[in-house]
């Protein structure tokens, strides 16, 4: 029996997925994904297996995420499940579906948060100077 795992990073998110031959369950941190809220991120965690088709139905994963908020999470999951699909088929057109569709599905985002610097409330903002 195969198995295959794969990891997506976003922000401070990071999921962990773990594809096998199955009958298409997907399970995140032991929830079914149908009834993981908000929608937006259901439907975000949703894509690569929408994209992939008939080929989902033949596979489980199981992801386990930690860290971050609920977008950061969903598409950490995203990325996680778009490489484990990519991965255990070894399929290159699978691979260049999802790279057309979006590129994150494949590949991790590697913007990250703007440290807080002196002088100001943020990343950028200063407190205004006053001459009165």
């Amino acid at each position: 029996m195969q198995i295959v795992q794969t990891y997506g990073k976003r922000k401070t998110a990071i999921a962990r997925a773990t594809v096998v031959e199955g009958n298409g369950r997907v399970r995140i941190n032991k929830r079914p994904v149908e009834v993981i809220e908000p929608e937006m991120a259901r439907m975000k965690m949703m894509e690569p297996l929408a994209l992939a088709g008939d080929l989902a139905r033949k596979i489980d994963i199981e992801v386990n995420v930690s860290g971050g908020g609920v977008m950061g999470q969903a598409e950490a999951v995203r990325t996680a499940i778009g490489r484990g699909l990519v991965e255990f088929t070894k399929d290159l057109k699978l691979r260049d579906l999802f790279l057309e569709y979006d590129k994150i599905i494949i590949k991790s985002d590697v913007r990250r948060k703007e440290t807080k610097k002196y002088g100001g409330h943020g990343a950028r903002a200063k407190r205004q100077k006053s001459y009165r």
